[in-house]
């Protein structure tokens, strides 16, 4: 599973507190407990006014870059702030993200098109989001070819079919799984990607609701998240997940995450 961690995040409380303290210890010290409990890249979004937004990430690139040599993943709702940011660190990483609404696409795909960027690409144009499975495979269709034109090939992509709020949901994550399996069915090296806690927003004990979603995703295709590597809970299940799927080979990712302690409680 190729994890995104979540956690240098200024739309979460104690993250913009930190961001607007400077409190540099704190950020690199989520950093690299991400990048040690097995992160594929360190999410750094700053949520700040896009007038500070570039001074911000580049900052804030600086205290990640310092501590952990994983990739990062640009963060913004900014394609033109993205497309700034992308020189501003160290090495590729994940672009988080684009859409088929307005200009993002064809802000986003030529930066990178020369590069080994790789990118999120949520389902949703300027119609807004899409309300059923086939609704979301057209616009996953006008996505390809975009992708086509810049010769970027569908690996480098993380597909996001828009995963939504359970609770005002009438067909459970039917269109969703329905759409990770139409996607991957036409492109198999193409990710799946997804928010996992969107689903449980607004319900009671949210983790159950997650930790469910993440088992049905994984059995639908999906094979990259945006999670809080640090939860020993989701990690372990996560890692259960892929060795009963037959994605580790003789459970040796499950047996190695577990001897290093990424889950459980050593019993």
């Amino acid at each position: 599973m190729i994890l995104i961690g979540e956690k240098i995040n200024g739309s979460i409380p104690s993250m913009a507190k930190a961001i607007a303290e400077k409190n540099e210890a704190h950020i690199k010290d989520l950093a690299k407990k991400q990048a040690d409990a097995g992160a594929t890249y360190i999410d750094v979004c700053a949520s700040v006014p896009e007038v500070e937004e570039l001074d911000t990430l580049k900052w804030l690139f600086g205290l990640v870059e310092s501590v952990t040599d994983t990739p990062i993943a640009i963060d913004s709702p900014s394609a033109d702030i993205i497309a700034k940011a992308i020189p501003l660190v160290k090495k590729p990483g994940l672009i988080n993200s684009v859409s088929m609404e307005g200009n993002k696409v064809d802000v986003i795909f030529p930066a990178i098109a020369d590069s080994t960027w790789e990118v999120v690409c949520l389902l949703c144009d300027d119609t807004g989001i899409p309300k059923s499975a086939a609704d979301r495979l057209r616009v996953f269709g006008n996505l390809m070819k975009k992708a086509r034109q810049y010769k970027i090939d569908p690996s480098r992509l993380h597909i996001d079919p828009l995963i939504e709020m359970l609770c005002t949901s009438e067909d459970g994550i039917a269109k969703v799984t329905e759409t990770m399996k139409e996607v991957k069915r036409q492109y198999p090296t193409i990710h799946l990607t997804g928010g996992a806690s969107n689903i449980s927003f607004n319900l009671p004990m949210r983790k159950f609701i997650n930790r469910s979603f993440i088992i049905l995703a994984m059995a639908a295709g999906m094979d990259s998240a945006i999670v809080d590597p640090l939860n020993k809970d989701m990690m372990g299940l996560i890692y259960a997940a892929e060795a009963l799927l037959g994605l580790d080979e003789m459970c040796m990712e499950y047996i190695g995450a577990y001897r290093k302690g990424l889950f459980g409680e050593g019993k």
